[in-house]
């Protein structure tokens, strides 16, 4: 049996807890799988998972072998991809991690973009709203955002992510518009529950401004807040990457436009420039043409 196809079903297996989902990820038999699990341990020589009719653990064997597993399969992929780059193109598979509110559907439409571009590769895009581990979960690239970079990972900005006020044009309508940041006190504010969630910070006029806020409804995704302002329930905090273009379509109302936020970079993140593939480079560069400083979604006048 293939030992890197051993090593693939090994870590997907890992990765997502079960031997079924590591099969159906890499399009395989259940049974297929469990052979390579199983060839596994025998090249091994130990066990390596503990499996129950609950879950799969690592043993200590298998514990020691993640990491060297894990590098052994990124220096095959490395050494695959440079000998199918000196052909001129990249290739390969890239693993791409992004929050939800950005992958839809701005990630998800550059993704496409890129493959239409470069069709030797495929993407796996991860789409998830937590810090992942690149080197544990084997991703080739995160786009973040975020202005406190982690100094152990090295970044490219590709964006810029500006924020704005907005509510429903029913709920205005019904609560009266905010002339100044003071009034928020008396509307019902949709929180981040993780960000700012009492207290919003503003500048206006050169000063900064501080507002105590309130309100009914709070959550950890931005997409859940956009939601609840389109459908009326409050005023929220909106990326404009994920407002402009409701606000073109006239579900959501820009609010007190002259009070500014503080702005974020979009960042490609990864773990090191050694041995990076042309696939994660032509990427990174994709994405900065495609994005880049002015992006297209604050290109409107309602957010100058």
């Amino acid at each position: 049996m293939d030992k890197f196809t051993a090593i693939k079903v090994f870590l997907e297996t890992v990765e997502r807890g079960s031997v079924s989902a590591a099969a159906e990820h890499l399009d395989m038999s259940r049974a297929m799988a469990s052979r390579y699990v199983a060839y596994m341990e025998e090249w091994a020589g130990a066990r390596l998972l503990h499996r129950t009719t609950r879950k799969l653990t690592l043993t200590t064997a298998g514990t020691q072998m993640l990491p060297l597993c894990r590098e052994m399969l990124k220096l095959a992929e490395n050494m695959e991809a440079t000998v199918a780059e000196r052909e001129g193109e990249p290739r390969g598979q890239l693993r791409i991690t992004t929050s939800a509110v950005f992958a839809h559907p701005h990630m998800t439409d550059a993704v496409v973009a890129y493959l239409a571009q470069y069709p030797a590769t495929s993407i796996d895009l991860q789409v998830v709203d937590r810090t992942v581990n690149l080197i544990e979960e084997r991703i080739d690239l995160a786009i973040r955002i975020t202005n406190n970079l982690d100094p152990n990972l090295i970044a490219r900005k590709i964006g810029m992510c500006r924020s704005v006020l907005c509510a429903s044009p029913d709920y205005l309508h019904k609560r009266g518009t905010p002339a100044s940041a003071q009034d928020l006190t008396q509307h019902n504010c949709l929180t981040y529950a993780y960000f700012g969630q009492s207290l919003w910070q503003f500048e206006h006029d050169g000063l900064p401004v501080s507002v105590p806020v309130q309100g009914n409804f709070s959550a950890n995704e931005a997409l859940v807040l956009q939601q609840a302002a389109v459908t009326g329930c409050g005023i929220t905090m909106l990326p404009t990457f994920a407002a402009s273009s409701l606000i073109k379509q006239g579900k959501l109302v820009p609010v007190l436009p002259e009070y500014k936020m503080a702005d974020m970079g979009i960042y490609a993140v990864y773990a090191s420039r050694k041995q990076m593939s042309q696939a994660v480079r032509t990427m990174i560069d994709f994405l900065v043409a495609r994005f880049g400083e002015n992006s297209h979604w604050d290109r409107d006048s309602f957010l100058c």
